[in-house]
């Protein structure tokens, strides 16, 4: 995948101004936001399971080589295979393997961030070997040529109308005169579609919302069944995971499943919840005959033991990204990587680093809403901070800012100065802006006027009017 995270400002302006795009945002703001709180508020232990998945990760985190080396004990003693991927090449080389060893032609795939990041379909593409998603909304984008603009609903960019052209553009064997206006008929399509792809795939591959070092099982959690499908039918199942991914036991993982659908989709449970140990036995009447796990790193485990190592907490449910005013005015494209939205603002900085990732901690109001949702407690906010330090201290700030920052700072250092400065330089732009209110220019703040308009100050400053109630108290 191409990364454009360095040009999210351009990517931003693009997005703004793209009506079918904002039309399609308006869907995650009234889709999501209400359901969660729905369905949070009906669980009335709701914030004690958050609590308590939370411990369970911080606990896996702390002894992750532990439970990695017996998850994968677990594995091999099942009949399964477990690789080591310490980079997306690595993890692509091994995948690659594995079909060129079973003389595969065509895989279907499960909805997967982590093949997303290690850019699988065109690899695989590149080496005579097809991919076919059959998550419904991964489906529709790979028709369209695109990445996943959010991580539950992939899709969630792309408008009915845009769905329709799109089928009627590749699924060119049916009739052309065809009702397609009704999304159900839209639906029937694909499923129809999908249907033959998987009975020709040669392999299934499949993510994992959880890996049970317990019993070596891989989860996965879905709404359409297609990774069931996925799984069962082609001889060889392929699972990719990152290491964090790990739970200890099957009781951890209930109690996390437990606020992972609520916090994504407002359910109390998604429709499918499959879990997968190692390949059919003499006894079982379908599944894979050869089982593999490919357990990537991929630069978590320098998140470890570092100011970031919170963020592996996140099992992806994509509830920060759904209440975020920054994701809902821009989407996530124009993240410019796999992972958008707040989750994506810490994440990808750490995976590919702040030199090509450092607008992204910057894309925030700080509102804090991403951390108050977030059903694994991590403090999105503090992180994106994090990185915005680190940004500074490697000059990868354009130099304004910096220097305005300094400028700041030295005043911020001198109380009497500051409130002095403050107060001068709030009366002047009172009285400039008395007539209309407010500013559609300004030296030295037109980052913000190209866009909008500065109000103008109303009365004292915050400091003069504090002073002022203490006194008269």
């Amino acid at each position: 995948m191409h990364i454009t995270s360095p040009a999210f400002k351009d990517n931003a302006r693009a997005a703004l101004d793209d009506d079918a795009l904002q039309r399609a945002l308006g869907n995650v703001r009234s889709g999501f936001i209400g359901k969660r709180a729905k369905a949070a508020a009906a669980l009335p232990e709701f914030e004690q399971l958050r609590d308590a998945a939370r411990d369970i990760k911080d606990h896996v985190l702390a002894h992750l080589d532990l439970y990695l080396e017996a998850y994968a004990d677990k594995v091999e003693a099942s009949g399964g295979h477990v690789h080591w991927a310490q980079s997306a090449e690595d993890a692509r080389r091994i995948i690659l393997g594995i079909c060129e060893a079973k003389k595969a032609r065509t895989v279907t795939k499960g909805k997967s961030m982590i093949t997303e990041e290690i850019g699988l379909n065109a690899f695989l593409e590149e080496h005579a070997v097809t991919p076919v998603e059959t998550d419904l909304g991964e489906y529709i984008i790979q028709l369209r040529g695109e990445h996943p603009s959010h991580i539950i609903a992939p899709a969630v960019h792309v408008n009915k109308d845009q769905v329709e052209e799109d089928f009627r553009r590749v699924h060119t064997h049916l009739d052309p005169a065809r009702n397609l206006e009704e999304p159900t008929t839209l639906l029937s399509e694909a499923r129809a579609v999908l249907r033959d792809k998987y009975f020709q795939a040669d392999i299934g591959i499949t993510g994992a919302n959880f890996l049970v070092a317990e019993t070596g099982s891989s989860i996965i959690v879905t709404n359409e069944g297609n990774g069931d499908l996925t799984q069962i039918l082609p001889k060889t199942h392929i699972v990719v995971a990152s290491v964090e991914k790990v739970v200890p036991t099957l009781e951890d993982m209930s109690q996390i499943m437990r606020v992972l659908a609520r916090s994504a989709t407002g359910q109390d449970m998604s429709v499918y919840t499959t879990l997968s140990t190692g390949p059919k036995r003499p006894e079982d009447p379908d599944g894979p005959e050869d089982y593999h796990v490919v357990l990537l790193d991929n630069g978590r485990s320098a998140m470890l033991g570092s100011e970031f190592q919170e963020m592996l907490r996140c099992i992806r449910c994509g509830a920060c990204m759904n209440h975020c005013p920054v994701y809902h005015a821009v989407g996530g494209h124009a993240y410019g990587w796999v992972y958008p939205g707040p989750m994506g603002a810490v994440l990808t900085p750490s995976l590919i680093g702040v030199d090509q990732a450092g607008h992204l901690p910057n894309a925030s109001t700080f509102c804090g809403r991403c951390e108050s949702v977030c059903p694994m407690r991590i403090p999105l906010p503090k992180m994106m901070r994090h990185w915005r330090e680190r940004e500074f201290s490697r000059n990868l700030n354009p130099a304004a800012a910096r220097y305005g920052l300094g400028l700041w700072a030295f005043f911020a250092k001198r109380p009497a100065v500051y409130h002095a400065a403050m107060r001068l330089a709030i009366g002047t732009l009172s009285r400039l802006g008395r007539r209309s209110g407010r500013f559609a220019s300004l030296p030295f703040a037109g980052g913000w006027t190209r866009f909008r308009d500065l109000p103008a100050p109303q009365g004292p400053t915050f400091q003069a009017q504090w002073a002022k109630q203490r006194k008269s108290a």
